[in-house]
């Protein structure tokens, strides 16, 4: 006889599954104390852990070794928990499945992923979508033979004969460029090396290529000019940025008529801008460089050129604004408003077509779509079914089109792919991310709350679970959060996320200050010298949870990731008694040492977000918040931190050293794992059947130290 396993089971039975402790825990290891002393602003320093940072010596490989076999064995009686997640994730996807195809010029193009195989294989078909099908790139014949294999860029030349991609084969985001032959199928022997991950825009000849490269930081810096055909040794340098706060990168207009440089830092930017018909020409400057102020472009075709138009916060207007200035004399005395600044709605970004623009917008904490009619001025919101939700633009490639595609999505509804005609507001359903498996939104509910913090500013919480939860405090929850760089956490569809809101627990993400989700006031409140309104935020919604009967401390865990996993270190020195688990994914947690070492990625171009250190102000309020530098003898709740030894963004030295910090102060006997990842970067595997074997090691350590204590476990019986 069999029996179905219905979600309320699976609920009630797999949630008590797996608190069994291991019989007899094996040793954690203990890094060794190797203090180095440093004074700054009078205050002296010691670091016992400094010797982390040198990967070349076998000690710290062998080290970062033992620690993962020592996760592994900690976790050892979750493998069937384990093995139970990677198979529910694995059978809630379509695994052959095919994207909506775009439109470019005479191709439909897309990508499709096929069972079994860990990379998509990009495709196109010329003239209509019952035509023959041309793969273009075949990701997992390219990545045989590699551990690590991403495609980081891709660009269609203009007569789309041409394939240019970038590739990155250690997850260290240093990557060499190829171009493939479209119509032979031969990728030519040339390979520009050592070329930065991000950028890649053909000219209008289909002949030379931009693309950008990277100082001994890997702070983009310079953008190269290169003749195909040509040695890359013989590439021109276009353009240099030499102030070490800012990054450059490269694109083109939807219109075809322009290459846009761009350079910036977090507060300020410059563009400039070369006809793509003429690549060899000398780029001109949209507008000089004003200390805070930013502006992205855009272009519109007309006479003379036509129109550039510029989201901006110049002339005090930090939620942004809609400019346009003609292309013959771009610069601010020539800027004409057509948006104005509004204290209420967060002006994100333009997309312009020939008779429409569609506005990128926050309202009330919401994203929005704005469509303007440049024929006579009217204007619409586009409709939405949900309040909680997202909405946002898709690949809208062509220029002459009065249809535009955004994408759609809640915590309870699949992403959603939209073709909506700017005329007549009718949308169609392109396509619906098919969730297998039976799964009913209708089951589950999502909201919106508030807490309180401790200045009085209202925080947002958008929340999901099942249907038929009680608030009676006793529900396992899962609490995400982020908080940096102005980034808005906003609600999504997670088919994983279901392993945990089938066995009863609540999903909440914490809309903490740093982010932008209220407008740029949102941002400002939560960087530099007001950092630490993101953690005590984050502090305000956990406590909302519990008191509103969500949860309790003994149920709650709480999960944030890269600058997120500086959130999590800061809320457990300040809050430990707080939650029951923690997951810190490629936390950036020793953050006064990295600020002061300009030679590491990223750290010069973010002064602009946390401050110079080496100003005593800035030092004295990072160290008052930073993670490692405030770990102190006390309990702490259960981690798990997870590192890649190729980061480039988050060294492996910073969660390595952070846990082994812990591991020598905290008074508690719970579980304190790290697991590297010893074959990729920042984003972990990057293949999708090892993405999910990482999340259902990372699920499983949430679920086994939230659950109920029960005899019965996912080891079968014993």
């Amino acid at each position: 006889m069999s029996i179905k396993i219905t979600p309320l089971f699976l609920g009630m039975s797999l949630l008590m599954c797996s608190w069994a402790a291991v019989a007899d825990p094996p040793s954690p290891p203990i890094a060794e104390k190797r203090p180095v002393s440093s004074t700054l602003h009078g205050d002296t320093r010691v670091d016992d852990y400094a010797w982390l940072r040198h990967k070349t010596d076998p000690a710290v490989i062998a080290h970062l070794i033992a620690e993962n076999d020592y996760a592994e064995a900690v976790m050892a009686h979750t493998k069937q928990l384990q093995a139970t997640l990677y198979d529910e994730m694995l059978g809630r996807i379509k695994q052959t499945d095919l994207s909506v195809p775009y439109r470019d010029g005479p191709y439909f193009y897309y990508s499709r992923t096929v069972e079994g195989l860990d990379y998509p294989i990009y495709c196109r078909k010329r003239g209509s979508l019952e035509a023959a099908e041309e793969i273009i790139l075949d990701v997992n014949e390219l990545a045989k033979g590699h551990e690590y294999y991403r495609i980081t860029s891709r660009a269609i030349s203009p007569d789309h004969r041409y394939l240019a991609y970038a590739v990155d084969t250690i997850g260290y985001e240093a990557v060499s460029i190829s171009i493939k032959d479209l119509t032979t199928g031969v990728t030519s022997e040339e390979v520009i090396k050592d070329a930065g991950p991000w950028g890649l825009v053909w000219a209008n000849d289909s002949k030379t290529l931009f693309y950008t490269r990277t100082d001994e930081t890997k702070r983009s810096n310079r953008i190269y000019r290169h003749p195909f055909g040509a040695d890359s040794v013989h590439d021109v340098l276009v353009k240099r940025e030499d102030d070490v706060k800012y990054g450059i990168g490269v694109s083109r207009t939807r219109s075809d008529e322009f290459i846009v440089i761009s350079s910036s830092s977090p507060t300020t930017s410059e563009a400039w801008y070369v006809d793509a018909s003429d690549p060899t020409a000398e780029f001109k400057s949209v507008a000089p460089r004003r200390q805070g102020v930013r502006y992205s472009v855009d272009h519109r075709r007309g006479p003379n050129g036509g129109w550039f138009y510029l989201v901006t916060d110049a002339d005090n207007s930090p939620n942004f604004k809609l400019v346009a200035a003609p292309v013959t004399d771009p610069g601010p005395a020539n800027w004409k408003v057509l948006i104005p600044h509004s204290r209420e709605v967060f002006l994100t970004g333009v997309n312009v077509f020939a008779d429409h623009m569609v506005l990128s917008e926050r309202r009330g904490g919401y994203t929005s779509l704005r469509v303007h009619n440049f024929a006579d001025g009217r204007e619409h919101l586009v409709e939405l079914p949900e309040a909680v939700s997202t909405v946002r633009g898709s690949t809208n490639v062509e220029y002459d089109t009065s249809t535009f595609r955004f994408t759609y999505t809640s915590l309870v509804t699949p992403n959603s792919v939209y073709d909506y005609d700017l005329e007549s507001r009718d949308r169609t359903l392109m396509k619906q991310q098919e969730v297998l498996g039976g799964y009913d939104p209708d089951e589950y509910v999502t909201v919106r709350r508030y807490a309180t913090a401790t200045d009085g500013a209202r925080i947002a919480i958008s929340i999901v679970h099942r249907k038929g939860v009680a608030s009676d405090g006793r529900n396992p929850c899962l609490l995400y959060g982020y908080g940096s760089y102005g980034a808005s956490m906003d609600p999504s569809f997670s088919s994983n996320n279901l392993s945990l809101l089938d066995r009863g627990f609540v999903y909440a993400i914490a809309h903490v200050r740093g982010g932008s989700e209220m407008g740029r006031h949102w941002k400002e409140g939560g960087r530099m010298l007001n950092k630490r309104n993101t953690f005590t935020d984050f502090i305000a919604v956990a406590e909302y949870l519990i008191d509103e009967g969500y949860t309790n401390r003994e149920r709650l865990a709480i999960k944030g990731g890269s600058a997120g996993g500086l959130l999590i270190g800061a809320v457990l020195n300040m809050r430990p008694d707080l939650f029951a688990a923690a997951h810190a994914a490629v936390p950036f947690v020793d953050v006064v040492n990295t600020m002061l070492d300009a030679s590491i990625p990223l750290t010069t171009g973010e002064y602009e977000e946390w401050g110079d250190p080496h100003d005593s102000t800035y030092y004295a309020y990072i160290k008052s918040y930073s993670p490692y530098d405030n770990v102190t003898a006390q309990d702490y709740p259960h981690i798990l931190i997870t590192a890649g030894l190729n980061d480039p963004r988050v060294h492996y030295w910073e969660p390595a050293k952070w846990l082994a910090k812990l591991r020598a102060a905290k008074t508690d006997d719970n579980q304190l794992i790290l697991k590297t990842n010893m074959g990729a970067g920042h984003g972990g595997a990057s293949g999708r059947y090892g993405r999910y074997e990482e999340l259902a090691f990372e699920y499983a350590f949430i679920i086994d130290r939230v659950g109920i204590p029960s005899a019965s476990t996912e080891r079968g019986q014993e």
